[in-house]
């Protein structure tokens, strides 16, 4: 089985990855992790030498690859990722595959992401929370449709990661 965490940056994919993998004693994968192997550069590297499209390409190839793969897997997205090429589709597809979105709310991830603003290519240009707090509203509301994909919906906020690592089990056992 794979059990596929997608969410936007900052809602805890990989962090509530790691420790559901734990939980449940499967592999784990992080696709950006995952890429940044496979390619010998970090993300910021690979869109500032290549480009998001050339990044968006790999992503996709790597994506299946790791769908692909043998064996029980958590596996946690880009936040982008479900938005781009077939994504969404190569992974509701998937055989024995169980697709969870970690909804944060718009406050949460700007709390979150202003602190990490110069490691985060795509949100590294804006100057102050307010406009971060725009940026994301705006995409949230661009990826929703892929985000209410999803296979189950779980609430991030106020939740120690141990209590979701929990609540996905439960969902899924």
């Amino acid at each position: 089985m794979k059990v596929v965490l997608m969410g936007y940056m900052g809602s805890g994919k990989s962090v509530i990855g790691r420790k559901l993998a734990n939980t449940i004693a499967y592999k784990y994968a992080d696709l950006d992790e995952y890429i940044e192997k496979g390619e010998g550069q970090n993300i910021v590297e690979i869109f500032t030498n290549h480009s998001e499209i050339y990044f968006r390409k790999i992503e996709n190839a790597y994506l299946k690859k790791l769908l692909d793969t043998d064996g029980n897997f958590v596996i946690s997205l880009g936040g982008g990722t479900p938005c781009y090429s077939n994504n969404i589709n190569l992974i509701k597809d998937a055989s024995n595959t169980s697709l969870i979105y970690l909804e944060t709310s718009i406050d949460t991830l700007t709390n979150r992401l202003f602190s990490e603003i110069n490691r985060r290519p795509l949100i590294s240009h804006l100057t102050n929370k307010i406009a971060l707090n725009d940026f994301i509203r705006k995409h949230l509301f661009e990826r929703s449709y892929y985000y209410n994909q999803a296979d189950y919906k779980i609430s991030t906020d106020h939740k120690s990661i141990k209590m979701l690592a929990e609540e996905i089990r439960k969902v899924l056992f």
